[in-house]
Formats: structure tokens, sequence, C-alpha cells
């Protein structure tokens, strides 16, 4: 890929984690948390391949995208432990509802679940901004 389709392919997934985000608020606001949950976690994990690919990383599977994200930027302290441990947490929460017979996601986690979004959009796109600036 040359520089210019890095470029496309972290704004277009940063875009898709905003849509996700716009998508878990839509379902909070009726009650859906269990799909609204799912919705903000696919918003962080685009978010967080928004981020890799800057430097043309890419896994197949969601628990190596995350624990390529906490390797590489979260113990070097590019973003924070606090950000690392909620992604974590999301990831954990997402496959617990998406695999676990009868679980269901209450308001609260689902509320966590969205502002983690929030969290890790921000910070993805401000260092996507700055990569992009130098």
């Amino acid at each position: 890929m040359d520089e210019q389709e890095v470029q496309d392919l972290a704004k277009y997934r940063l875009e898709q984690s905003k849509e996700n985000l716009e998508e878990a608020e839509t379902l909070f606001k009726v009650n859906k948390y269990k799909g609204a949950s799912n919705r903000a976690y696919y918003s962080i994990f685009h978010a967080v391949k928004a981020v890799l690919a800057l430097e043309q990383t890419d896994f197949k599977k969601h628990s190596s995208v995350i624990a390529y994200f906490n390797k590489n930027y979260i113990s070097t302290n590019i973003f924070s432990r606090d950000l690392g441990k909620r992604v974590s947490e999301a990831r954990f929460l997402r496959e617990k509802s998406d695999y676990v017979d009868f679980y269901i996601v209450t308001k609260d986690e689902c509320k966590t679940q969205i502002e983690t979004a929030k969290l890790m959009i921000e910070n993805a796109e401000k260092y996507i901004n700055k990569k992009l600036n130098k």
C-alpha cells in the first residue's frame, strides 16, 4: 500500500468506528442493551484497527488485534493503561454477551461500553491526526 492508501484506510476505519457508535447510541435509547453493547464494542475495535492501519498491521482474530494494541500502544504509554484496561473489558463483555447463553447485558454495562467507545475514538483520532500532520 502506498502512503495515501494507508491514510485512507485509517480514516475509513475511524469513520466505521463513529458509525458503530451512532448505532450503539440509537439502540441504547430504545433499551436494546445487547445490540448497543455489541455496536459499541465494534466501535472500539474499528478505532483500534484505524490506529494499526497506519503501520499496515492487521490480524484476523479480535484477540490478536487487542493483544497487539496492548503490547505496542498501551505498554509503551502511547495510550493510557486505563484505556487499555477498558478496551480489554469491552472485548470480554462482548464475548460474554455473544457467546454465553442467558447472559444479559445491563444498562450500566452498556453505558460503560459506549463511554469506552467515545474515549477510544477520541484518542485514536488525536493519534491519527498527529501522525498524518507530522
